[in-house]
């Protein structure tokens, strides 16, 4: 994946849009993020009575000539805000005429462009087979460049254990963890759910963003077939019917609103997209829609 990938238009939208949390972050260095904090930056904030040891330097005298009292102005204080991306880099990502794993790239690429430019603070980690790799990661256009090329040299293989390579990634600071998976994993709901429950302790806003192919949301299959589980390499030959397909559509609908009812148990939300969505609805639909962005 390159940079060329993002074309002019998209570039000058991706400025335009500002990464929205909705708490305000309490820790980190300074940065385009308000912050509970009181300091001393251009924006201001409130009034409070003078106390000894204030800088004189603060007095708002219109306000002594109003109340015959000394008061200081208080400023917020900006903080940057804290990104966590998990790229589930499995196996069953690589799959689709429309790539999943070329979504979830492109996604992560889009959103850390945006974190980036807001003068974000941008982790990215990449998860199989219960190991997370933290990928080393920079601000500004040196640093979006950077991400860029680490992304396209990714490899996806093996399994996932979701619960087991999120909790290994050590997280010291209130931020947003993004975990990017098709979430089709062998370990279960009761290991994506023991991986939310590891953010939520950390105080992290989760998004779980779900990329499917068409392949997989609505397949064409007729007659006789062989599924093969590209992670595990089991297989299980089927007969396909009209019923069978319904039977599938149903039960994919069902886990989908069970990992959305996990998101929000903690707190998160759940964006399913589809990977044969251009980036600009995605990024500029799904993810507003959801109130992630704006």
């Amino acid at each position: 994946m390159s940079e060329k990938m993002f074309n002019e238009d998209f570039f000058k939208k991706l400025n335009k849009i500002n990464m929205y949390i909705n708490f305000k972050l309490s820790g980190g260095t300074q940065g385009g993020r308000k912050s509970k904090a009181k300091g001393v930056s251009v924006e201001f904030s409130d009034y409070r009575e003078y106390a000894s040891g204030d800088d004189f330097r603060r007095i708002d005298w219109n306000a002594y000539g109003r109340f015959d009292k000394f008061f200081v102005k208080v400023f917020m204080e900006e903080r940057e805000g804290a990104f966590n991306f998990f790229i589930d880099k499995s196996k069953s990502m690589d799959y689709g005429k429309d790539n999943k794993k070329d979504t979830a790239l492109k996604i992560v690429a889009s959103l850390s462009y945006i974190a980036l430019n807001n003068l974000d603070r941008v982790n990215i980690s990449t998860m199989n087979d219960g190991i997370v790799e933290n990928l080393k990661t920079s601000t500004g256009n040196r640093g979006f460049q950077k991400i860029l090329r680490d992304l396209e040299a990714l490899e996806f293989n093996g399994t996932t254990d979701l619960a087991k390579s999120i909790k290994k990634r050590p997280l010291n600071l209130r931020g947003i963890s993004i975990v990017v998976s098709d979430f089709l994993n062998n370990s279960g709901l009761e290991s994506l759910e023991d991986g939310l429950k590891y953010l939520a302790y950390k105080k992290q806003e989760i998004i779980l963003v779900q990329v499917l192919c068409e392949e997989e949301i609505n397949p064409e299959f007729n007659n006789e077939i062989t599924l093969i589980d590209s992670e595990t390499g089991e297989n299980i030959k089927l007969s396909v019917t009209p019923s069978l397909i319904k039977d599938y559509k149903e039960t994919l609908k069902n886990y989908n609103e069970q990992i959305e009812n996990l998101a929000r148990k903690y707190g998160g939300k759940l964006i399913t997209v589809n990977s044969s969505m251009n980036i600009e609805e995605i990024i500029l639909s799904e993810f507003s829609k959801r109130k992630v962005l704006y």
